[in-house]
């Protein structure tokens, strides 16, 4: 697993080749404010080659961050992250992994008939209860995430994942009452603390869409404190002494920066954003769609791009992410090597001080 001692050896052999922060605090070690993710691209072997040959070159140039989901391309993006990180020349200790569960995953390609398919491995299985499963596709039950961090496992070819995400927990809304997907999550932190408790789990997460950047009377709003709580309460269940809940992941970028201007979560001084309040409760924030899912590499809005540094769109829309109050890494996703060096070129450049970025809202 990513150690402090193997961290801290990354950022002395690459931290002179960037700006100012580019490496940030994650627990006792440091992570690189640049994540590469695995979101993107067909279940093909070609593409596989592609994210082999791109993960490679991010953990060789000073990228330690893999962001991943046992669902993104079918199981294979997190079999390609394992294969990447045994085959490079990057020390294990020194990379942090993350992956999710919640949406029901396929096997390398999708089936000819998905529905059959989830209804013969998982719920004929009893695998997952049918009132457990929302939309035919996604589960947050303990059993289920326990048997999906096992299967992460193997995919990955780990003996422990740095950071395990529930996945988008706001799907469950369309069927389910918030207090039900609050104790159910309650529930799966509890499997996941005892995970943590028996060394195959350093932290957990909550990784979302729309929940904690949407007002609180919103659809699809779920409240941070609340979800705090119910880790404490499930740490103190597993008898560990402290909860093991680390980190959120949601959207931010020029166009989506909802995290940092709704506030929508109940802090110790008033309502606050996801960010602000993330950042006083100890959570590292991790930003997905930093560049709009390829979107922003088109351009920038004028009055936001001339405040950044960076030669091109998809760098300045990089930095933007980066500059954010709270952000511990911005995620994009890469599969090109030349888009991974371009990308890490972004970041040798310092990102906006606090009132540089504050004055963009202004």
């Amino acid at each position: 697993m990513a150690t402090a001692d193997g961290t801290w050896a990354y950022r002395d052999r690459f931290g002179e080749e960037f700006g100012r922060t580019y490496f940030r605090r994650f627990g006792d070690g440091v992570v690189s404010s640049l994540g590469l993710g695995t979101y993107l691209g067909d279940p093909t072997d070609a593409v596989d080659e592609e994210y082999e040959n791109a993960i490679t070159a991010a953990l060789e140039g000073g990228c330690n961050v893999l962001d991943t989901a046992i669902n993104y391309r079918h199981q294979r993006s997190e079999r390609v992250v394992g294969r990447a990180l045994d085959g490079s020349g990057i020390d294990r200790e020194a990379v942090l992994v993350a992956t999710k569960g919640g949406f029901v995953p396929f096997d390398g390609e999708r089936p000819a008939d998905p529905g059959a398919y989830i209804q013969e491995k998982y719920v004929d299985t009893g695998l997952v209860a049918r009132d457990e499963l929302v939309r035919g596709s996604h589960c947050i039950a303990p059993d289920f995430i326990e048997e999906q961090l096992e299967r992460s496992l193997s995919n990955l070819g780990l003996e422990t994942i740095d950071l395990y995400y529930v996945h988008n927990p706001e799907t469950q809304l369309e069927e389910r009452s918030r207090e039900e997907i609050y104790d159910t999550l309650e529930g799966t932190f509890t499997r996941l603390e005892e995970r943590v408790a028996a060394d195959d789990l350093r932290y957990y997460g909550v990784a979302t869409w729309d929940a904690f950047r949407v007002h609180p009377e919103h659809e699809r709003h779920l409240s941070l404190p609340e979800i705090a709580s119910r880790a404490r309460s499930a740490a103190k269940a597993a008898g560990n002494t402290a909860t093991h809940l680390r980190a959120i992941q949601l959207p931010f970028n020029v166009h989506m920066a909802d995290a940092f201007t709704v506030e929508a979560h109940e802090g110790a001084e008033g309502t606050e954003s996801a960010l602000w309040f993330a950042q006083k409760a100890g959570l590292n924030a991790f930003a997905s769609a930093s560049i709009g899912q390829g979107q922003l590499a088109a351009g920038l809005p004028e009055a936001v791009a001339e405040r950044l540094e960076g030669e091109s769109a998809a760098q300045k829309a990089i930095n933007f992410a980066r500059s954010a109050p709270g952000v511990t890494s911005a995620l994009v996703g890469m599969r090109n090597r030349d888009h991974v060096h371009e990308n890490l070129d972004a970041c040798r450049s310092d990102p906006m001080g606090a009132d540089a970025f504050d004055s963009v809202f202004e």
